[in-house]
């Protein structure tokens, strides 16, 4: 198992660090660690009272809690949001809320979660055309539906 080094902030005394709330969960819960009133249509940064040290080639993926989707309509507006492994500050949550009614997030709410994942290094190599494909250049939707 990997160790990954995560620092406690002032802010966040006394909040549980993020853990997964199963063993077979993929996501650690990010939990608010300060208090934040959405009214319909509004967004804010909710801080999480931590930071982490993602080794290289990794990344941290900030993604909604579908709970809080279905539910009220928040979600995390730049899904998902990415914790690069070069990043030392706190680590925050994009919300929005989308519902019909104001949605209170209380300190110590779970209201995110992150996902780790490796990321693939490439190289990026300008041509003249690309190699065909099946679906080709039809754009968005080209596939059909169902």
């Amino acid at each position: 198992m990997m160790t990954v080094a995560l620092q406690r902030l002032p802010n966040g005394e006394g909040l549980p660090l993020p853990a997964r709330a199963s063993d077979g969960a993929a996501g650690y819960d990010l939990r608010a660690a300060a208090a934040v009133e959405l009214v319909p249509g509004a967004r804010a940064l909710v801080p999480t009272g931590f930071a982490i040290a993602l080794p290289e080639g990794w990344e941290g993926q900030v993604r909604p809690r579908s709970g809080l989707a279905l539910k009220y309509g928040v979600t995390v507006l730049n899904t998902p949001g990415t914790v690069d492994c070069d990043y030392r500050g706190e680590v925050g949550v994009v919300l929005i809320n989308h519902g019909e009614a104001p949605f209170s997030v209380a300190r110590g709410d779970r209201i995110a979660q992150l996902v780790l994942a490796p990321v693939a290094a490439v190289a990026l190599t300008e041509v003249e055309a690309l190699p065909p494909a099946m679906r080709g250049s039809g754009g968005f939707g080209s596939t059909g539906v169902g």
